[in-house]
C-alpha cells in the first residue's frame, strides 16, 4: 500500500469516530455491503429499510425524521431506480430534511450513463448538505441476486442488452467506495465518482463465466427492449414502470458505457474486483444451482 494511501486511512480511521450513518435500502445488492463496509470502518450503523429495526419507505415521509434524527451522514439508494418517476422529488426532500435535522454528509448511488438520473443527482447536489454522487457501472451481483436470478439458475437470460460491453462491478467495490466517501473528509465532497469494473464483458460473455465456474450450460438470448417490456407486462408489471424500464434499456445499454473507468482505483487505491473471480465464489456457493 502506497504512503498516500496509509495516510488517506488513517484520516479515515480518525473520521469514523462517533459517527453514525444512515444506510437507506439497506437490504438490497449495494445496501447490506455499505452496511457491513461501514461496520467494518467502525461506523454506526442504522441500517434503514421497509421490513429492518430501523424503519424507513421512501414512499412514506413519516418514517424518515426517526431514521434520520442525530445521524452525522447517510447513504441514499433510491428505489426502484434513482431515474424513476417521482426520484428527483422524493430524494430532493428526503436530503433538505436531512440537512434540516443536522446530518452534514450525503452520498447518492446513482447510474453511470443513466441520463434520468441526473435529476435526482441535482436535487442531492442543492439539498445543502456535503455531498457525494457515486455513480457505478452495471452490477455483477445482478447476476447472482434479485429478479434475473431465476433466469440464470433456469440457465437461458433473456435480456435487452444486445452485444454491448459493459464494465461489470463488483457491489462490495461500491460499498467500500461509499464508505471512503462518508469518512474521507472533504477529498471526495462535491465531487461525482465514476466507477466500472477493470474489464469489459458483454452480457453473453458474464454468461459463459458464470456458466463456466458453475460447471453447467448457460445461455444468453438477447431481445428488444420493447420486447422485453411486453413480458414484463404480462408477468403484471405496472404499465407506467415498464414504459420507464423500456425507455431505461433503450438508452442505458447502447454502448454508452463500453468504456473503463479510474474510480475505484483512485478512491480505495487498489484494483476492482474480477469478475471471473466474483463467478467462482458465487458458483462454490452454490448461487447458480437450478
Amino acid at each position: 500500500m502506497t504512503k498516500t494511501a496509509n495516510t488517506a486511512n488513517t484520516a479515515n480511521t480518525a473520521n469514523t469516530a462517533d459517527m453514525t450513518v444512515v444506510v437507506t435500502g439497506a437490504s438490497g445488492r449495494v445496501g447490506r455491503r455499505v452496511v457491513e463496509s461501514a461496520e467494518a470502518a467502525g461506523l454506526t450503523v442504522r441500517a434503514a429499510s421497509r421490513s429492518g429495526a430501523v424503519r424507513f419507505d421512501w414512499a412514506d415521509r413519516s418514517t424518515w425524521a426517526d431514521a434520520l434524527r442525530g445521524a452525522d451522514a447517510a447513504h441514499l439508494a433510491y428505489l426502484p431506480d434513482v431515474g424513476a418517476p417521482g426520484a428527483a422529488e422524493a430524494v430532493g426532500a428526503f436530503a433538505r430534511r436531512a440537512v434540516a435535522l443536522g446530518v452534514r454528509r450525503l452520498t447518492l448511488l446513482s447510474a453511470r450513463g443513466e441520463e434520468q438520473a441526473h435529476a435526482t443527482e441535482r436535487a442531492v447536489r442543492e439539498s445543502g448538505a456535503e455531498w457525494t454522487v457515486v455513480r457505478a457501472s452495471w452490477f455483477a451481483q445482478n447476476l447472482s441476486e434479485g429478479p434475473l436470478l431465476d433466469e440464470m439458475r433456469g440457465g437461458e437470460l433473456v435480456f435487452p442488452a444486445g452485444e454491448v460491453l459493459e464494465p461489470f462491478i463488483d457491489t462490495r467495490d461500491i460499498a467500500d467506495v461509499v464508505v471512503a466517501a462518508l469518512t474521507g473528509g472533504d477529498r471526495f465532497t462535491g465531487r461525482t465518482l465514476d466507477l466500472t469494473g477493470p474489464l469489459l464483458l458483454s452480457f453473453r460473455q458474464a454468461v459463459a463465466e458464470v456458466a463456466a465456474a458453475a460447471g453447467r450450460e448457460m445461455t444468453y438470448v438477447p431481445v428488444s427492449a420493447r420486447e422485453y417490456g411486453a413480458a414484463l407486462a404480462e408477468f403484471g408489471v405496472p404499465a407506467g414502470e415498464v414504459e420507464f424500464l423500456v425507455e431505461l434499456f433503450e438508452t442505458n445499454l447502447d454502448g454508452r458505457n463500453a468504456q473503463l473507468s479510474e474510480g475505484v482505483r483512485e478512491v480505495l487505491g487498489r484494483e476492482p474486483r474480477d469478475f471471473a473471480d466474483f463467478a467462482r465464489e458465487c458458483a462454490g456457493a452454490g448461487t447458480w444451482k437450478s
